[in-house]
């Protein structure tokens, strides 16, 4: 840490894990509901469990990609926060617009509309909240003596997201054109710009973790947004697949749909040469393999899982059932939230001084979350082909299809409970270091 108005990063951090737990344990309602362990159906029926579940996913993906803006802008721009108090006051706010749209799932007060489901009211609240946090961001960087190439793409991609969360706001009657939109949001976000998220924080992090020139790298990154924007944009079309848009959609949508895995593929060959290409290696080895494993876990779970179902021909079938399910949680789990615990590893014992870098706990969190995310995706993949088949080829009844497949949740259920002891092992280590302090201010740990 150079500057003291890192430190606020923790705590964005630690509400982001505190997130995490709880979306896990909504999570956990579901699978024991899909097995017949459906005991809380009175208080949190399955379509409020799951609404809770992919809207926290996203909360807390956002708050943990502010807290390591807040960490990485100051130090890129060599420019303290320009305020810290207003930083604190975006926080709370952001965890009581949590709060209070997780209440309100529950009293049935929400949109309808998968991972958008926030109420009206509180969309207003949002925007209000990112554009404060966007003006600290952007205030910070132009006063500050640097523009780096890192810091611009991080930036760039906060701002395209909140500007791609507008569409969104608009309320339309015809469920198509709602659908429509929507997905210019979902998509635009995960397959777009959430990506040049991804890669100003796994820029920032190569250059601190590996001392390869900062030039090597950025050019890297300028590849990298080429290939998202180019498959990601036009890619859109493969969701349009059932809501009555015109034919050439789909045919783009799989065509720059299937692009895409090499946008992950030159992240893996970008993360793992510039890993070799230092001369020098960082003591913190846990920090490294989780900003390997990023590049790697999201090329097979976002790259090679995604086109596995987006062609228009498979997709006919798959779309809407668990094979979305297997693609969608290594695909988030390997890109974004990866990316997250990488950062956190590495800020850590900047923000604290304390270097616990070679520790049991953080070795057990990076495997068993893995294995058991692996495990997972397996488990929805194999339920969610024999769905299609007995379903959608077959032609068996919704209902009997989900009794057929209810075995595999219980190899669901188990590698889910592996994944949560990793990331519980990963908790550990973060309250292990304790709170930032001032005494672990130092000119730069980065490997030279």
């Amino acid at each position: 840490m150079k500057y003291k108005s890192q430190k606020i990063a923790y705590y964005f951090f630690a509400l982001a894990l505190l997130l995490l737990v709880l979306q896990i344990v909504y999570g956990f309602i579901m699978g024991f509901a899909r097995v017949g362990y459906d005991g809380l159906h009175e208080f949190i029926p399955f379509n409020t469990a799951r609404a809770v579940h992919t809207n926290l996913l996203v909360v807390w993906l956002l708050t943990g990609f502010m807290g390591a803006a807040y960490y990485i802008i100051p130090e890129e721009a060599e420019k303290e926060l320009v305020s810290v108090k207003l930083a604190y006051v975006q926080l709370i706010s952001l965890a009581l617009v949590g709060v209070t749209a997780i209440v309100g799932y529950h009293f049935n007060y929400w949109e309808g509309r998968k991972f958008l489901e926030i109420p009206r009211p509180l969309d207003y609240l949002v925007v209000v909240n990112v554009l404060l946090f966007l003006g600290l961001i952007l205030a910070t960087l132009f006063k500050g003596k640097k523009r780096t190439t890192t810091a611009m793409v991080l930036t760039m991609g906060l701002v395209f997201a909140a500007l791609l969360y507008l569409p969104g706001m608009i309320w339309f009657d015809n469920q198509t054109i709602d659908s429509f939109f929507r997905w210019w949001v979902v998509h635009l976000w995960v397959e777009g710009v959430w990506e040049l998220i991804l890669g100003g924080i796994l820029a920032f992090l190569l250059i601190k973790l590996t001392g390869v020139d900062r030039e090597v790298i950025e050019k890297w990154l300028y590849v990298i947004i080429g290939l998202t924007f180019i498959s990601g944009i036009i890619g859109t079309g493969h969701h349009y697949y059932f809501i009555g848009t015109g034919k050439i959609w789909i045919i783009l949508g799989g065509i720059f749909s299937a692009l895409e895995p090499f946008a992950f593929l030159a992240m893996v060959f970008f993360t793992i040469g510039m890993y070799r290409k230092g001369e020098k290696k960082h003591p913190n080895k846990i920090a490294l393999f989780w900003t390997v494993g990023t590049a790697v876990v999201s090329f097979l779970g976002a790259g090679m899982l995604g086109l596995a179902h987006t062609l228009p021909a498979v997709n006919r079938y798959t779309h809407g059932t668990l094979v979305t399910a297997m693609h969608g949680h290594l695909a988030f789990w390997g890109a974004y939230a990866m990316i997250v615990f990488a950062f956190i590893s590495y800020v850590m014992p900047n923000l604290t001084g304390r270097k616990l870098y070679e520790s049991r706990n953080g070795k057990l969190a990076f495997w068993l979350s893995n294995i058991g995310m692996f495990g997972m995706t397996a488990a929805f993949g194999v339920a969610g082909v024999a769905q299609v088949y007995l379903e959608r080829k077959m032609g068996l009844e919704f209902g009997d299809v989900q009794k057929d497949i209810q075995v595999h949740f219980y190899v669901l259920i188990a590698c889910a409970t592996m994944f949560l002891t990793g990331v519980t092992y990963f908790i550990i280590e973060f309250l292990k270091y304790g709170k930032p302090n001032d005494e672990a201010i130092v000119e730069d740990n980065t490997v030279e």
